[in-house]
């Protein structure tokens, strides 16, 4: 079944708001593993503005299940904090500074030797790597050839065009995912997957080795609870 990672960034995005520790993330990391999340993702941004440096050192030593961090490598400080941290996955990310959330994938093909470097950098420390990229069939050809474990497929564009017309939303996502699996690349994908999307995407791409999901998840876990919505994401991925 595919795995779900929690993103807790925005929980740290509360705790800034206010200053102080409450919610504290550390905890908040321990008990998502304990409500049956099959792992913990993380997004560090040069501003702090939510999950901080210090948040992921605290984190390491209580994960049970998988850490992934996500992050732009172009930022020398987020390649030492994975270094030194050593996640189970590094997920890369082609984030501007300052951006507000991800929207884009990167294109593996202008980028191929960059990513390549990158990727060789965290693979000889040990780390799975996996590169953010669009449902687009060359970028996951191109991502094979940068030496990338996996690709991250961002789902935004599925996300928006479900309610439309499902079938047409998840075309691209299966044709890249097919693709990908030729390839013998892993498959993870995140970015606006919900409780009303979810169950569908997954089904169509029934060998999708992980979802990342965070802001979605968090704002149902206020009205429904924490420990129940990770139960109810992980009955969307059930076969």
């Amino acid at each position: 079944m595919t795995k779900l990672s929690v993103n807790i960034n925005k929980l740290a995005t509360i705790r800034n708001s206010r200053g102080g520790n409450n919610p504290d993330v550390v905890k908040a990391a321990k008990d998502v593993q304990l409500f049956g999340a099959d792992g913990v993702t993380v997004h560090p941004r040069p501003d702090e503005r939510h999950i901080r440096y210090a948040d992921v050192r605290a984190i390491k030593p209580i994960i049970t299940t998988e850490f992934n961090i996500e992050g732009n490598c172009r930022e020398a400080k987020f390649i030492d904090l994975v270094l030194e941290v050593k996640p189970h996955q590094v997920t890369l990310v082609p984030d501007a500074e300052g951006q507000i959330t991800s929207d884009h994938g990167w294109n593996t093909i202008e980028h191929k030797e960059y990513l390549k470097e990158m990727i060789r950098i965290f693979k000889q420390a040990g780390i799975r790597t996996s590169i953010f990229v669009d449902p687009v069939v060359e970028m996951v050809e191109g991502a094979v050839e940068t030496g990338t474990d996996r690709i991250e497929l961002y789902t935004e564009g599925y996300a928006r065009h479900f309610p439309e017309d499902k079938e047409k939303a998840v075309g691209p996502y299966v044709q890249a995912a097919n693709r990908a699996k030729e390839l013998g690349l892993g498959i993870n994908a995140g970015h606006d997957l919900d409780l009303h999307n979810l169950g569908y995407f997954s089904k169509q791409i029934p060998f999708l080795d992980e979802v990342s999901i965070g802001h979605a998840l968090i704002c149902d876990a206020i009205y429904l609870g924490l420990e129940n919505t990770i139960q109810l994401y992980r009955r969307q991925l059930q076969p």
